[in-house]
């Protein structure tokens, strides 16, 4: 079983890596820009000799370190808002000469699942004392970072940085008032910003912010189905037909090699193609679970938890989008969208994911 599911999760990579390249393919000729493709192949090869890096150094040194890497994150978080190079309006990246960007966020995900998976994994939950000390523990810890990140603004990071919690959290056996209450408290929070949205926008701009302002209005042009980027991707999904338009994309879309990439990757391949990615998206999400299931170490399962949570998260929401069923959020589309710190970030969950397997047969 532990040899089936290591060869899921490798051909469903193969499969994701032939998806992108063949996709940016059309999304460079799109933006004119010459080297998406040889950027993206490179990342690839990164990618798979960071799996083996992280296989070679093995989780527990990961996990006793985890404090340190922490720190630094938060230091590379709070540094991009005053060095970073703004990019449509946000400081999400650092701008590296003859490389590319780096984007912290990407890998904080990561941290912040580990973190939270250790101290899960130590603590006993008696009683509502022992939850309520552990809930103060784990919103210090992820209260830094989604500050840090929404100030970039990088709304949709943040809101996977609470995904992450509340599942690690959930499967850890918490008691379920404290889920009720959560979600009390963010519809409380919700309505009271669209109240104030909706009675009077100048005081709204005045508490919250241009920035802030400028995203809500984004998610109501959602609701409304309107939008250039959105009607152009409904068109382009729609009459793309079984087998797709191939190379020559008959309509431009912003952002179609990013969060629009399966806009791009169904238009050119039709319905057939992405039946097949979203085939392969299902196989390999399964893969992970078991992995998490046959796991014996309660860490591990929160890890992997942490871990599928982000990456089914990202798939629904970037798929969804494209079609107008979701908020257009900026997440990527893991393992197709063109970026090398977010494939990088995903291969080492790759690389811890195998050093958990590997373990279990031991």
């Amino acid at each position: 079983m532990s040899r089936r599911n290591n060869l899921l999760i490798y051909i469903s990579i193969f499969i994701f890596f032939i998806f992108s390249i063949l996709s940016l393919y059309n999304a460079q000729n799109m933006i004119q820009v010459d080297n998406l493709i040889i950027k993206q192949i490179i990342w690839y090869i990164l990618g798979i000799i960071l799996i083996q890096i992280i296989k070679k150094i093995g989780n527990k040194f990961l996990i006793d370190k985890i404090i340190y890497v922490y720190i630094f994150m938060n230091i590379l978080l709070l540094l991009l808002l005053i060095f970073g190079k703004p990019v449509n309006n946000s400081k999400c990246w650092f701008e590296i000469p003859g490389i590319g960007t780096f984007q912290p966020s990407e890998f904080m995900k990561i941290v912040l699942i580990i973190y939270i998976a250790k101290i899960l994994s130590k603590e006993k939950l008696l009683n509502i004392k022992d939850e309520f000390k552990l809930l103060i523990k784990i919103f210090l810890l992820l209260i830094i970072p989604s500050i840090l990140t929404f100030l970039e603004p990088d709304t949709g990071v943040v809101i996977m940085y609470l995904i992450i919690t509340i599942l690690q959290l959930f499967i850890s056996g918490l008691n379920l008032k404290w889920f009720i209450g959560l979600f009390l408290f963010i519809l409380l929070i919700l309505s009271f910003i669209f109240c104030i949205y909706s009675i009077d926008k100048d005081l709204f701009v005045n508490i919250f912010g241009t920035s802030f302002f400028l995203r809500i209005d984004r998610i109501l042009d959602w609701s409304n189905k309107s939008g250039y980027q959105l009607e152009n991707s409904l068109i382009s999904i729609g009459s793309s037909g079984l087998l797709g338009f191939g190379f020559k994309l008959p309509l431009y879309f912003p952002e179609p090699q990013t969060d629009f990439i399966f806009s791009t990757l169904s238009s050119s391949f039709g319905y057939i193609g992405s039946f097949i990615l979203i085939l392969f998206l299902i196989i390999f999400d399964l893969s992970m679970i078991n992995i998490a299931i046959k796991s014996k170490e309660k860490i591990n399962k929160y890890i992997i938890t942490g871990f599928t949570g982000v990456l089914i998260y990202q798939q629904i929401q970037n798929i969804s989008m494209t079609f107008g069923l979701l908020p257009i959020t900026g997440i990527t589309l893991p393992f197709i969208s063109y970026g090398g710190s977010s494939l990088l970030s995903y291969m080492i969950m790759i690389g811890i994911v195998l050093n958990i397997q590997s373990e279990k047969k031991k």
